[in-house]
């Protein structure tokens, strides 16, 4: 039986739209895939695709529709290279993709699985065929990244989520040359006690900017006795002061309910990098990580979007 709560995601039919057994090498499992709408209007998906050895590295597959007939990479499309970037040792995971018009470039943030733990990195691409990599922008712990598509106050900014003492929190930091980041600001606190989103939470696709603010659509983490539960949240930002919340949802938005999101390698988690926008600018394609084990698609209306905020916030 269907609950009784508004539905401003809804899964697509043809869910997980990506496995492990479509892809034409071996692997163990896919998910977690960063997004973008080609100039042709194609959609592409960097995807996170986990070896039988744990580790992880980038795989892209792109679609007419974004929603089927798949073209992947016949081989890996990005390995981790730990000889050159030893952050990379143990695998390359989790990339959210930013097209930021003023350097005619993608930026791709990305979790860089160190020694000591995992840490943000990032790299520039123009065609998802020669990237070029930045290295490690971030120090483990810390997680969860985007980029902004433009400038704020004439520097970069960056959403990143390092582990503290205190919990997991979201941050945000600015830069001038995508580099050398400092101005660390608190942009969204970790609810406590019993909330949905108490204690940990972290950036789930990058922001969208709309005429109202930045939309975020991020993570919460609740434990309970029997694991954690990875939940969706949303919450809006002023468009020239990000680390000011305008608005932020009472309620967790969108949450594992079907089989493949309840039952994988880690069970109970939705998690998505990566969304396009249809060229309508209302209707958004969000790509999630089910199960930590494959991918799948829901659909919504950033104009329902925020209307839900106004109302549950």
């Amino acid at each position: 039986m269907k609950r009784k709560y508004t539905e401003i995601f809804k899964r697509h039919t043809l869910n997980p739209i990506l496995t492990a057994d479509m892809w034409p090498y071996p692997i163990h499992s896919v998910f977690n895939a960063g997004a973008t709408l080609l100039p042709n209007g194609n959609t592409l998906l960097l995807c996170r695709v986990e070896e039988r050895t744990g580790k992880s590295h980038f795989c892209k597959a792109i679609s007419e529709n974004g929603i089927d007939s798949w073209v992947i990479d016949s081989k890996p499309t990005l390995l981790p290279d730990p000889k050159i970037f030893p952050e990379e040792i143990w695998g390359i995971e989790d990339p959210r993709i930013t097209f930021v018009p003023e350097l005619k470039q993608y930026i791709i943030a990305y979790t860089a699985y160190s020694r000591e733990g995992p840490g943000v990195a990032l790299m520039k691409t123009e065609d998802f065929v020669v990237f070029d990599r930045l290295g490690l922008v971030k120090q483990p712990d810390d997680k969860d990244s985007a980029l902004f598509p433009r400038k704020i106050n004439g520097k970069w900014a960056l959403i990143h989520r390092p582990i503290g003492s205190d919990g997991s929190h979201i941050w945000l930091s600015y830069a001038h040359d995508l580099m050398h980041w400092g101005e660390e600001r608190m942009m969204l606190q970790a609810r406590h006690g019993g909330w949905w989103d108490a204690n940990k939470i972290g950036l789930s696709p990058p922001p969208i900017e709309t005429p109202e603010g930045w939309l975020v659509i991020y993570h919460g983490v609740r434990q309970n006795a029997s694991g954690s539960l990875y939940r969706l949240g949303l919450a809006l930002f002023d468009l020239e002061n990000p680390e000011i919340c305008l608005k932020r949802g009472d309620e967790w938005i969108f949450g594992a309910e079907e089989i493949y999101e309840k039952l994988g390698d880690v069970d109970k988690v939705v998690f998505p990098c990566g969304y396009t926008i249809l060229p309508d600018g209302d209707t958004i394609h969000l790509y999630y990580g089910a199960a930590d084990t494959c991918i799948a698609l829901a659909i919504g209306s950033i104009k329902e979007l925020l209307k839900w905020l106004d109302i549950h916030k």
